[in-house]
């Protein structure tokens, strides 16, 4: 079934008035979808699903059928902080990480990537977006604004976890589901300078390997984060 995203506001007595124009011209003229069609909408709170009651050139009114809260998030709060990546590897880990249920994305500065940010936060959350309509998911994920390896609050997390390619002995081991919120931390292309792993050292982070393989940054990005989430669920 097809998922839109709705703004809130739109919604009132259980009539939607839908004026997102390229939401209407996806139902429309790709889904060729008419008046009494079933749709699915989430909002970042919610989901619903909706009849159609009138189709117009610039506007869908839906009739709500039913609305549940969201029961497809984790209970355990796990963010990324990654080093920006180049070209569109960003925006592959966004989609997938979003797939997987991460709860915020934190591009990370660090010493060893120089990639200029202009407006990819906007291409970023509108990748975040497409990918939570795919994946039956129904809270946005939070992607922050670049920040440097010393503004991160690390202090708001139970645990740390910093996957280092020259790290060669201590591995992730069991990660307990009473951790609230958990931070796992991913360098870009060209890794961590040793500085950085000192520092996040000293802030309580813990530095462990994801294998004898050495992995691009995307891949190391996904892999791990799907191993921490199978981990706490």
């Amino acid at each position: 079934m097809l998922t839109v995203i709705i703004n809130r506001e739109d919604l009132n007595d259980n009539i939607l008035n839908l004026r997102d124009l390229n939401e209407i011209n996806h139902m429309k003229n790709v889904y060729r979808m008419r008046e009494n069609d079933l749709f699915r909408a989430i909002d970042g709170e919610s989901e619903y699903l909706f009849k159609i009651k009138k189709i117009e050139n610039r506007l869908i009114i839906g009739e709500l059928i039913e609305k549940n809260e969201d029961y497809y998030s984790k209970k355990t709060k796990v963010d990324i902080a990654i080093g920006i990546l180049k070209s569109d590897k960003m925006d592959l880990v966004v989609q997938k990480l979003t797939e997987l249920g991460i709860n915020k994305i934190i591009p990370l500065i660090t010493k060893r990537n120089v990639v200029k940010i202009d407006k990819k936060k906007d291409k970023w959350d509108k990748v975040s977006k497409e990918a939570l309509k795919q994946c039956r998911g129904v809270k946005f994920i939070e992607i922050s604004d670049p920040k440097s390896v010393t503004e991160i609050e690390y202090n708001k997390y139970s645990k740390v976890i910093v996957f280092y390619e020259n790290e060669e002995e201590k591995e992730i081991g069991k990660i307990s589901s009473n951790n609230d919120r958990i931070l796992y931390i991913i360098g870009a292309e060209g890794g961590f300078d040793k500085s950085e792993i000192e520092y996040f050292i000293k802030e309580g982070a813990s530095i462990v390997t994801l294998g004898k393989r050495i992995l691009r940054a995307e891949t190391a990005a996904i892999v791990a984060g799907g191993i921490i989430l199978n981990e706490v669920h």
